[in-house]
């Protein structure tokens, strides 16, 4: 479900923003969701270069798959 919320922008940043939102033919709100949106996109996933990486990495990997079967074994404990 939707749900409303309510933000407070510097006339100078609205400004931008609906310049923006209007050279795509949609509201603010939209505008500030699509890029909300996308930076959380862009920063909470790994890209295809950087799962390349850590496919490529033996030594990560080796620790990885240790670290299964260690949690399958129920082996090692929680840290905080």
């Amino acid at each position: 479900m939707s749900k409303t919320i309510t933000l407070r922008l510097s006339e100078e940043n609205y400004k931008v923003y609906r310049k923006l939102a209007d050279r795509d033919n949609r509201p603010v709100s939209n505008f500030i969701e699509t890029a909300v949106n996308r930076f959380i996109e862009h920063n909470s996933y790994v890209d295809e270069f950087e799962m390349d990486e850590i496919r490529n990495n033996t030594e990560l990997n080796k620790s990885l798959k240790r670290g299964l079967v260690d949690m399958k074994l129920k082996k090692g404990r929680m840290v905080d």
